[in-house]
């Protein structure tokens, strides 16, 4: 059965990223997937100081929270990104799991991501859509480096308290057809 792994990079549970990825979750759930969250707030993760160790004998060197990641990455058959807009990029806590992604830029550990799908969910206070362009960036760039087609995003504006996205019934609805849009292809690659 395909497993779709959902990584919330913002720090505050059942808030509006947290919410948006359930939701995505939930639509591949209804597609058949299995679906699994990290709280990327409750682990310890190191930053990546570019020691290339991982290149050249397939293991990071950090012994924190992201060794325990990176198995649940290699299980999946595709992901789920969110993160809220801090200061027109992602959250420290989803840059510090983006910059260890160099883990897989290996001839030896790349088929543990590549050929995955992806999709983003993006929740910000401000109402132009344009405040996520750079969270976009890094992501399109960094998953078509690593071979991983993100195959959707969910831009949310207008988002500031806690829960406020649960008045955007059009994007809960979104968020729910793109899980589907992910598992789908997964499904029919395992009948």
């Amino acid at each position: 059965m395909p497993h779709v792994l959902g990584i919330i990079g913002s720090p505050r549970r059942e808030g509006n990223t947290d919410i948006l990825v359930t939701r995505v979750l939930d639509g591949a759930t209804a597609a058949g997937a299995t679906t699994e969250t990290i709280y990327l707030g409750d682990l310890r993760i190191r930053e990546c100081d570019g020691c290339h160790a991982c290149w050249k004998s397939g293991r990071c060197t950090k012994a924190d929270d992201m060794l325990g990641v990176y198995p649940k990455i290699i299980a999946s058959d595709a992901i789920v990104f969110g993160t809220p807009v801090y200061w027109y990029g992602p959250t420290g806590l989803m840059k510090l799991l983006i910059d260890r992604l160099v883990y897989f830029n290996s001839p030896t550990t790349r088929s543990g991501i590549a050929g995955k799908s992806a999709a983003l969910a993006v929740p910000f206070e401000e109402n132009d859509t344009a405040t996520a362009a750079l969270v976009e960036a890094v992501f399109e760039k960094s998953l078509d480096y690593l071979q991983v087609n993100l195959i959707g995003k969910l831009i949310v504006p207008g988002v500031t308290e806690k829960g406020d996205v649960l008045g955007k019934p059009e994007c809960l609805d979104e968020a729910f057809a793109l899980g589907r849009k992910l598992a789908e292809p997964i499904m029919e690659d395992h009948a």
